[in-house]
């Protein structure tokens, strides 16, 4: 039966990046999908599935090669993080935390000395994790309550960090904390914290309506001493990592709901071409095929204005404006589509027997991980009143 569905155009990608693109695709579907069902019942990632993340290097893709990552670039985790999400946006969120925040932080900001070591356990078999949110700061985010006071050569932490991605397995973690309260954010320093130091531990594991493999923990540092070898960035600037790496975290987030819809598109067309009504494929309503030509419109427009977001900060131009667009754009057509999808599925959507039902599940978290629909609505005015 022919296909409505329609991959990238070629012209979007390289033919290098293409191949890659369908290589990746390849994996999601074949070690991926038939883990999907048992890591969404258990709430976490297989973590053979983990390992072989790093054997592929997905976990290292921006990671200088001497480091032992790819040594590729953003645009690539993006295509990762894309091609993950078709299958199962709980085990790309992990991918694209690893890349877009922690180890770009790392690269940004990092010492020599610093990235000798941790890049490379990064890159082969450490978790990272990026912890600035806590129950009074979200959207406020530097509305911090965990303290640092300096001890000689090292820094105490004490606090808890709330939402955060990769918690339970990360093994490093970026930690925002304030070290003078009275500055504001200008008082906010990112730390480099082990899981192993004494005094850190981590807390409650959530609930969640979606992405429910992947892990979202609170961290607990009670009396947690901290070289001063470990702060990332300088004493104060925080702020600074935080904002430079969110922006390109969006970016990541924005890939992460267009492959989202991009596989519940997928299997609707498949299913209005099987499913019959009045003695024909659903597919043949006219009706039906507007939405999924509305739908295909959406997902393309999405993919354009990630990839474009993606190019620009490989190229070293500014994308503040359009990486915010990118995420806002993405997040509310995964949505959007997510539920047209299971309008299309009727009754059987509305089942855990098919994959739309998931899918619609995962996409909410896009309006608001890493910067609201309103942050973003707001960034996006800024820059522009700006000029």
């Amino acid at each position: 039966m022919t296909t409505l569905a329609h991959p990238p155009a070629l012209t979007i990608l390289g033919e290098e990046e293409a191949m890659f693109r369908d290589a990746v695709r390849e994996f999601a579907q074949s070690e991926v999908a038939p883990r999907v069902a048992r890591m969404e019942a258990a709430g976490e990632i297989d973590s053979e599935l983990i390992s072989m993340f790093f054997e592929l290097g997905f976990m290292g893709i921006e990671v200088p090669e001497h480091y032992g990552g790819i040594g590729s670039n953003f645009f690539t985790a993006a295509i990762v993080v894309e091609e993950l999400s078709r299958v199962d946006p709980s085990v790309a969120v992990l991918v694209d935390v690893q890349n877009t925040l922690v180890n770009n932080a790392l690269i940004t900001w990092g010492t020599q000395e610093q990235l000798g070591r941790f890049l490379p356990r990064l890159a082969a078999g450490t978790v990272g994790a990026y912890a600035l949110s806590e129950a009074g700061s979200g959207s406020d985010a530097f509305a911090l309550l965990l303290r640092a006071v300096p001890d000689g050569d090292d820094w105490v932490l004490n606090g808890r960090k709330m939402w955060i991605t990769n918690g339970a397995e990360a093994g490093i973690y970026i930690i925002f904390a304030s070290v003078r309260p009275e500055l504001g954010y200008k008082g906010i320093t990112a730390f480099l914290v082990e899981r192993d130091m004494p005094g850190f531990s981590v807390g409650k594991k959530e609930d969640k309506l979606g992405i429910r493999a992947s892990s979202t923990t609170e961290l607990i540092l009670d009396d947690v001493r901290v070289p001063a070898g470990n702060i990332l960035g300088e004493v104060g600037k925080g702020y600074k990592v935080a904002i430079e790496t969110l922006n390109e975290g969006r970016i990541g987030i924005g890939a992460q709901m267009l492959g989202l819809a991009q596989g519940a598109f997928d299997h609707t067309v498949k299913y209005v071409q099987e499913r019959e009504q009045f003695g024909r494929p659903v597919a043949e309503f006219q009706g039906v095929q507007f939405q999924l030509a509305e739908m295909a419109t959406d997902i393309e427009a999405a993919r354009l204005m990630v990839y474009n977001a993606a190019r620009l900060k490989d190229g070293g131009a500014p994308f503040l404006r359009e990486a915010a667009m990118a995420k806002l754009h993405a997040s509310q057509m995964a949505q959007r589509v997510s539920s047209l999808c299971i309008d299309l599925h009727g009754g059987y959507g509305f089942t855990r027997e098919y994959a739309v039902e998931k899918f619609y599940r995962d996409a909410k978290i896009g309006t608001i991980y890493e910067g609201t629909s309103n942050m973003q609505l707001q960034t996006i005015a800024k820059d522009l009143l700006r000029g």
